[in-house]
Formats: structure tokens, C-alpha cells, sequence
């Protein structure tokens, strides 16, 4: 952190006298700190120490927002102790710290809560419950735990502004995410493509990582070695798959360029062989060298050795010729190089169907291979495909699937004559599948908006060195790393409860982004007088679903646009945090200019690909800009055995138990000290317990053994004078420079990030020199 401090001395808050000492009593630390929070209270000292410093340097703190409709936790603790050890720190140097507070209000936690609750379990059945109700429902449900927020904050003694925080479902927030987004739209980096993401069929719906991770079993299915017959060639090159329902849409096989590939020569059956498949005595075959004792089952010979680079570019005959179209692809059905492929596992060679795969498509793109389904969003094969496929849902369809690869010369008649299933096995994996309906769930390339963020790759990774990160390896390292291979930002979802994209497109691809609702008002007003019809839209006008869906605007040649039916990533909501909650630019510019970029964020180590990125990602796209100076970046906090605290295991942390034990202090305490703020806390509750005893009793026994005879002897510091330093006796002058010592240590350790040092001191200094010593 900087060294510099304010310039202001603390003049407004003035310094007490000491109070006549009275005795102290035993400690009871759940009544002191409610007594002083009380206190706090009932003086506005949270306000008063802002006020105080008027006139002083601002130092900009930015808090990350939580969900107010999850109850908060340790974890949460862990990061406010952070946040307000730092705010507390600079505003003690004179520093002017307002610290307003937010929450995040949109997204797909708050949309499963109350789908659970309304046993909504399909888009159809949101749709037929209603859109409106449905977000009227979500955005009720958001403010479930508010109080609980409230009142956890207030008790663990983080002083943070919640009655005036930023809202991200806030009209006035929305409005400045559409003036971003129409910033990147003129930018030439906002554009519509693809995203491969997990879907049920059976809701219609496509899923988040955080949805996936509800419904992952065990499954064991048939997975199959297959036979694709090179063209001018007799042999054929083995590629393994565990979804045989893609195999249809393959158009191409990817190899690892350095890989060492090998060509062998079937000279004899195997003495036992179990389920379909099989290959001729004298067929030629091509598999990675380090996989052949894994997959073959065949007396073979190797009759050449093949580096990747060398197989790229070869054609192959496709295994189901109707399927996918060509089309101007000069690539499909070749062999093509990408340099993710490994020898791990199936044969270094990877069966690529570009639309039911993340690296299927990538390879495509890049490729040029053609973006064809063949899987409708029913779940079912599409006309055309193979006539004992076609309409039928994808995964009753493996046995079949498998019986026509096995057939002579396989589905095309274009394989071998043995056909073009080498060998099946069964395959024991844990799939995702659909919590809503338990249905598996299938990988399906979706209609998606992008944000170009490979175009501004250069600027992310140039401001990202502006940041002072703490630690520093994890701005070089774990997000550097991520920044290097950006990938452009899948923005869009197929949702209800969110930020709706601005987006206006006819169905001839003309398309409008609109910035606020003066644009939006402006352009309704357009549609109005080319002829179309359009609900009123007013100043207030609600910017959520599916009030904007109802407008229809007119494209520059008199066609109807609609908007695309997508909301935002409620990432992006939280990245347009430093403008959004002053409502910039309508605000005219004032306190966002003065408070940006931000100098101080925190949170957990999880979030360099959450927030921490998309804070990045908005400001450098819209402003030019990094968005933070600095970074505290906090490790995980784990179980007493470094186990992930989660309900199952039964090893959840309710921080109440301990404010209500041993007092917020000692907690607060117990986790800056036990370590350094990146390294995992492993949350030990005797650790609690023992720094209660060690830290906070020994400072209240130095204070009782004051108060007790200082009250004994009838000692009032107003009628007392001071004595100088120098007149004082050896052991008093002794204490005195060591805390002073202590002090510019303590100062130090905070300007490094190593408030664990820094804390360590000063218990050192109280337990040891103060206790036992003075």
C-alpha cells in the first residue's frame, strides 16, 4: 500500500481525557463490544469519522456486492475483516474513506431460489406462470437475507454506508450498463456468435457452471473407439469418443502436432474379444505410440512412425455423408492440428463435432469447418441425418448408433469392410445432469453475444502491471495467466431476472444498441411514426423484462426490430460497479471522475476470474482505463483439516457462534493473525478460542490490574499532571519506545500487506513486554 498519508489531522474528533478509573470487573466481551456498537451508534461515528476529514485526500474503497438472497458466512467475514482493517487504517491517517455499500440484485442465484419456491421447473412454465410475476417474485426474493446482512455486518463492526448503497436491479444502475454496453456496440466489440453450454432438452434451458455443479452423477455409458477410413488411403485413423451422439455431426479429427503417431498392420485376431466392433487381419490403423497398449485389442505390427504434423491436412471419408453440408469449407472431414490434444486418455486423435463441444468449436472456427446441427433443441436428431436417427432423442440412440458403425462399411458405406467401430467399452464418469429434471444434460452450441475481449488483449494486460497486487504472483501469475489467453466474453444468457441486452435486430440482421432510456424513448418514437405499435414509454419506464421486450423499434431500411431475447452476465452488473452506482454518465460526471480509478478492492482469490476481471474487462473496454490501483487478494478459508466447508460435510462455520462466545474482535483477530491474508485459512474454532485467551484476556487483565488499583488509590487523571518522558522511571521509558517502535513496525507491516506480521507485533508487544514484562 502507499506510504503517503493524509493531510489532515484529527482535530474535529479531538482527543479525550482519560475517565476516573473505576473498577474493571471480569471481561464479558459480547456485552463490551454491544455496548460500544451501541455507543457508535448513538454518536454517528461511522459518519462523523468521514466528516471529520473533510478537506483530506479521498481514499477510494470499492465494495464487491454481495447477493442478499444467500445468507452471509464465514467466508464473508473473513473478507469484511479485510476490507475494513484497511478502510479503518487509512482513515486513521487522515484520508477521506466513504464507503458505500451494494448489492447484487440480478443473476441465476436468484432465479433457482424462486423457481425451487414457485416449482417452476421449465422455461415453458415460467412463461406460462407469467414473466412479470415471475421477476416481481425474483425481485422480492433478493432482499430474503438483508437483515441477516444488516445485522452481521453491523455486529462484526465493518462500517460500511447500507442505507445508501448501489443496487444493481436500480433503474439508474441498469441505465449505465446500457451506456456501456452501447459504448462497446460503437466500439465494434460487441457481435453475436456461438457459445457451447451445457442444455436440457427437457426445460429449454441452458446452464451456468454454478447450475451444472447441482446435478453431476455417476454414470457408466458405452464409449467407442472409431475407424475413420482416410480418402485415397486404406487405412483409417482411430479416434475414441464417450458421446457416440455426436458422431454424426463430426467433420473433423484433431492430433497434436508433436505427438508421435504410429501406422500399424492388423497380423492376427485377438484371442478374446467382448461387445461389437472388430477389425480385418491385414486393415491398417493410426493411433498415437503411447496408446496402443491401451486401446488395441489385435496382434498388429507397426508399420510406420508419424509425427502429428505430418497427418495434417489428410482427408477422410465421412461416417454419416447426409448429415452435415459442406458447404464452402475447403477443411471439412480432415484431419487438422491443435495443440490441446494429449496422449492421456482414447488414442491422440480427437473426434470434432463443432457444435457439441467448447474445443469443437474453437478448432472450427479457426479452421473454417462448417457450423452445422444436427441436433435439434428438442434433443432430437433433425431430418436428414440417417433414417434410423432422424426425430429421435440423442441419447436413446447409442445401441443404434452403434449397430450402424459396426455394419459393414459403416453408416456412409464408405468405411471399411469390417465397418467403423474398432471396439466399444463402457465408461464410468460423473455427467451433469439437469437438477430440475435429472435428464442428462447435452453440450449445445448456442446462439450467444460476445464481447471482443481478445481485440483489447494488449491494454488488459498493460494495466493490469499498473496494479499493485497482493500478492504479487497472483497479478503475474493466476491473472496475468488468465489475461494472456483471453478468450472473447460470452455476455448474453437466456434468462428473465437480469440486466436485458440492448440489443434490437431484424431478421435480416440489422441491428440497433441502445444506450439509455432517452435513446430508447427516441427510438420509440421512430417506430411510432413508421407505423408500429408500441406500449408508452415513460421517463420511470421499468428496464427489466418483459416491459422492453415489447417494443418494437424500426431498422434504418423500415424493418422491425426486436430485442434479442437475452439478459446480461451478472458479472457484467458488478463490473460497471465504479460508474454504475453514481448512474454516470447521467449524473454529469462529478463524483465518478473524483473516484475512479478505485484504490483499494478485496476479495477472495476466486473471484481473478470473476470480479476482479470483469472490473478489468468493462473499464479498459469502455474507459480506456484499469479500473483498481490496488488488489488484496484473499486466500480461501477451509475446514480445521483443509477440508472445503460445505453443508454435505457438515463443517459449515456460523460466525455467530463465535461473536456470540468469544466477541467479533477475537474473530476478527484470530483470522488476520493466523496467517498471511493469501494463504488458505484453515478456520479452527479453538484458534478462536486460544487467541481470545492469549490477546484479549491479557489486555483486559493489563487494563483490570490498572482500573483496579488506580480506582483503589482514588486516581483522577483530570487532577493529575503529566510527567515528562525523561523525568519517568527506566522501566516506564522503556515500555514507551518499545511501543513506539512497535508502532512505526505496525505502520510498515500494513504498507506491505503483512498485517499477520503487523498484528503478531503488537500481540507480542501487549502479551509479552506490556503483561509479563512492565
Amino acid at each position: 500500500m502507499e506510504k503517503e498519508r493524509g493531510e489532515v489531522e484529527d482535530e474535529a474528533l479531538g482527543a479525550r481525557r482519560m475517565p476516573r478509573p473505576s473498577p474493571a470487573g471480569d471481561l464479558d466481551p459480547v456485552a463490551l463490544e454491544g455496548g460500544l456498537l451501541k455507543q457508535w451508534a448513538e454518536e454517528g461515528a461511522f459518519e462523523a469519522s468521514i466528516e471529520a476529514r473533510r478537506g483530506g485526500a479521498p481514499f477510494i474503497f470499492l465494495e464487491g456486492p454481495p447477493t442478499a438472497n444467500g445468507k452471509p458466512g464465514i467466508h464473508h467475514v473473513v473478507a469484511r475483516t479485510y476490507k475494513d482493517l484497511v478502510c479503518r487504517w487509512k482513515t486513521m491517517q487522515g484520508f477521506v474513506v466513504e464507503r458505500k455499500g451494494g448489492w447484487d440484485t440480478h443473476g441465476l442465484p436468484v432465479e433457482i431460489e424462486v423457481q425451487k419456491r414457485l416449482d417452476l421447473m421449465s422455461n415453458e412454465q415460467i412463461e406460462a406462470f407469467g414473466m412479470q410475476a415471475f421477476n416481481d417474485a425474483c425481485r422480492e426474493s433478493v432482499w430474503t437475507y438483508e437483515q441477516a446482512w444488516r445485522e452481521m455486518t453491523e455486529r462484526m463492526a465493518y462500517w460500511v454506508d447500507l442505507d445508501d448503497p448501489y443496487v444493481t436491479l436500480d433503474n439508474g444502475y441498469v441505465e449505465s450498463t446500457w451506456w456501456a454496453m452501447k459504448r462497446m456496440f460503437d466500439q465494434g466489440l460487441l457481435y453475436r456468435g456461438h457459445k457451447v453450454l451445457p442444455y436440457c432438452p427437457q426445460t429449454g434451458t441452458s446452464y451456468s457452471s454454478h447450475e451444472v455443479a447441482l446435478g453431476y452423477k455417476e454414470v457408466e455409458e458405452p464409449s467407442v473407439y472409431v475407424k475413420f477410413r482416410l480418402v485415397d488411403d486404406e487405412a483409417s485413423v482411430l479416434a475414441w469418443t464417450t458421446t457416440p451422439w455426436t458422431l454424426p455431426g463430426n467433420v473433423g479429427l484433431a492430433v497434436g502436432p508433436e505427438v508421435t503417431y504410429v501406422r500399424v498392420r492388423v497380423t492376427a485376431d485377438p484371442e478374446a474379444w467382448e461387445g461389437a466392433g472388430g477389425a480385418a487381419v491385414g486393415e491398417e490403423l493410426i493411433l498415437a505410440e503411447d496408446l496402443m497398449g491401451e486401446v488395441l485389442r489385435h496382434h498388429v505390427e507397426v508399420v510406420e512412425r508419424i509425427q502429428g504434423a505430418d497427418l495434417v491436412g489428410r482427408a477422410y471419408h465421412p461416417l454419416f455423408p447426409e448429415a452435415v453440408p459442406r458447404g464452402d469449407s475447403d477443411t471439412a472431414w480432415t484431419v487438422l492440428s491443435a495443440d490441446w490434444v494429449t496422449t492421456t486418455d482414447g488414442t491422440g486423435v480427437v473426434h470434432t463435432a463443432v457444435m457439441y463441444g467448447e474445443d469443437d468449436y474453437h478448432l472450427g472456427m479457426e479452421a473454417g469447418l462448417p457450423a452445422h446441427h444436427t441436433v435439434g433443441m428438442d434433443g432430437a436428431f433433425v431430418e436428414g441425418v440417417h433414417p434410423e436417427l432422424d426425430g429421435r432423442y440423442v441419447k436413446s440412440c447409442d445401441e443404434d448408433i452403434i449397430r450402424l458403425l459396426a455394419s459393414d462399411g459403416g453408416p456412409g458405406n464408405n468405411g471399411a469392410p469390417s465397418g467403423v467401430l474398432y471396439r466399444e467399452k463402457a465408461y464410468l464418469h460423473d455427467y451433469p445432469h439437469c437438477w430440475r429434471t435429472d435428464h442428462p444434460l447435452l453440450y449445445y452450441a448456442m446462439d450467444s453475444w460476445f464481447v471482443r475481449m481478445t481485440a483489447v488483449k494488449d491494454r488488459l494486460l498493460a494495466f493490469n502491471d499498473q496494479v499493485e497486487w497482493a500478492p504479487d504472483w497472483v497479478g503475474e501469475g493466476r491473472f496475468g495467466e488468465w489475461l494472456r489467453n483471453v478468450k472473447d466474453w460470452a455476455i448474453s444468457r437466456e434468462r428473465y431476472w437480469g440486466t436485458p441486452l440492448p440489443v434490437w435486430r431484424s431478421e435480416t440482421g440489422e441491428m440497433l444498441c441502445v444506450g439509455s432510456i432517452a435513446d430508447l424513448q427516441a427510438e420509440v418514437e421512430k417506430a411510432n411514426a413508421a407505423g408500429f405499435e408500441n406500449p408508452a414509454c415513460p421517463d420511470d419506464v421499468d428496464l427489466h423484462r418483459p416491459v422492453v421486450d415489447g417494443f418494437t423499434l424500426v431498422s434504418p431500411t423500415g424493418l422491425p426490430m426486436q430485442r434479442e431475447p437475452f439478459v446480461m452476465d451478472c458479472w457484467f452488473d458488478s463490473g460497471c460497479a465504479p460508474f454504475a452506482q453514481w448512474h454516470h454518465p447521467f449524473d454529469g460526471g462529478e463524483r465518478f471522475d473524483a473516484s475512479f480509478p478505485v484504490d483499494y478492492i478485496c476479495e477472495g482469490v476466486d473471484q481473478t476470474r470473476g470480479w476482479f476481471y470483469t472490473l478489468l474487462a468493462v473499464s479498459t473496454t469502455v474507459f480506456d482505463s484499469p479500473a483498481y490501483k490496488r488488489c488484496l487478494s484473499l486466500g480461501l478459508i477451509l475446514d480445521a483439516e483443509g477440508k472445503k466447508m460445505s453443508k454435505s460435510r457438515g463443517n459449515i462455520v456460523d460466525p455467530w457462534d463465535h461473536f456470540n462466545r468469544e466477541g467479533a474482535d477475537a474473530t476478527r483477530w484470530y483470522m488476520v493473525t493466523a496467517g498471511a491474508p493469501w494463504n488458505p485459512l484453515k478456520f479452527d474454532s479453538n484458534g478462536v478460542r486460544e487467541t481470545y485467551a492469549k490477546m484479549f484476556l491479557t489486555l483486559w487483565n493489563v487494563y483490570k490490574f490498572h482500573a483496579d488499583y488506580a480506582a483503589m488509590d482514588g486516581y483522577d487523571p483530570a487532577a493529575s499532571e503529566a510527567m515528562a518522558v525523561e523525568d519517568r522511571p527506566a522501566l516506564d521509558r522503556w515500555v514507551l519506545s518499545r511501543l513506539s517502535t512497535v508502532a512505526q513496525a505496525y505502520h510498515e507491516g500494513f504498507v506491505s500487506w503483512d498485517y499477520h506480521k503487523a498484528c503478531r507485533e503488537l500481540e507480542d508487544f501487549i502479551v509479552n513486554d506490556l503483561s509479563n514484562w512492565y
